[in-house]
C-alpha cells in the first residue's frame, strides 16, 4: 500500500534551518506530483510547495519563496523540503502528499527561540 513518511522536524530558533524528508513506498514514486503540506495549530492546511515528477519544475507559496527549496531523488524514492531562514510563523505539523491526496502522518517543525 501506498506509505509517506515524514522525518526531520525538530525545535529550533528564528533564523535556523532544517531539511526535512519524506519516504515514499508502495508506488512508483517517479510518476507523481508531489507536494509539501502544513498545518499550524488551530488553522486549516496550507499548501507550502510542489515539485513535478521529473523534479526539473517546482512551486513555492509566496510566504517561503527564496527561503524554501523542494527536491527529490526518485531513485531513492524521497521528497526532500530544506527550510532555511526559520522564522516563528513556520511552525506546523509538516507532511508531504502525493497529488491525488494520499499523505504521511507528518512531521513537526517548530520555530522559537
Amino acid at each position: 500500500q501506498v506509505q509517506l513518511v515524514e522525518s526531520g522536524g525538530d525545535l529550533v530558533q528564528p533564523g535556523g534551518s532544517l531539511r526535512l524528508s519524506c519516504a515514499a513506498s508502495g508506488f512508483t514514486f517517479s510518476n507523481y506530483h508531489m507536494s509539501w503540506v502544513r498545518q499550524a495549530p488551530g488553522k486549516g492546511p496550507e499548501w507550502v510547495s510542489g515539485i513535478n515528477p521529473g523534479g526539473d519544475r517546482t512551486t513555492y507559496i509566496d510566504s517561503v519563496k527564496g527561503r524554501f527549496t523542494i527536491s527529490r531523488d526518485n531513485a531513492k524514492n524521497t521528497l526532500y523540503l530544506q527550510m532555511n531562514s526559520l522564522k516563528p510563523e513556520d511552525t506546523a505539523l509538516y507532511y508531504c502528499a502525493r497529488a491525488d491526496g494520499p499523505r504521511g502522518q507528518g512531521t513537526q517543525v517548530t520555530v522559537s527561540s
